[in-house]
């Protein structure tokens, strides 16, 4: 199963990450496949988009304030079936940088 992931990724005070999947092998899904997302967040506050395909499948949610790398089943975001470019993006509502980690499984 290919994993992409990132552990401590700083968003800056209310702003918006960019693309965390650009560049990444398995940015684009070629064929049908199921795709898991997780996410802990150092601080409360920091919201997470996910578009797959050009379909938003998480909008603005919440990400777990957890303080440490995700761990599955807890930190589970959502898990979607899908094809085509993936974008990956925070959003920081508060008034200091956030700290997030984050993981991708494909199945």
């Amino acid at each position: 199963m290919p994993r992409m992931q990132r552990a401590g990724v700083s968003i800056a005070a209310n702003s918006v990450s960019a693309n965390q999947l650009a560049g990444e092998l398995y940015e684009v899904l070629g064929r049908p496949t199921l795709v898991t997302l997780a996410a802990a967040a150092a601080a409360v506050g920091l919201r997470v988009t996910w578009l797959i395909g050009g379909v938003a499948v998480v909008n603005d949610q919440d990400v777990s304030g957890a303080n440490r790398f995700p761990i599955a089943p807890d930190d589970i975001v959502t898990q979607e079936n899908g094809i085509g470019r993936m974008v990956l993006t925070f959003r920081n509502t508060t008034g200091a940088a956030i700290l997030v980690s984050w993981f991708v499984d494909l199945q």
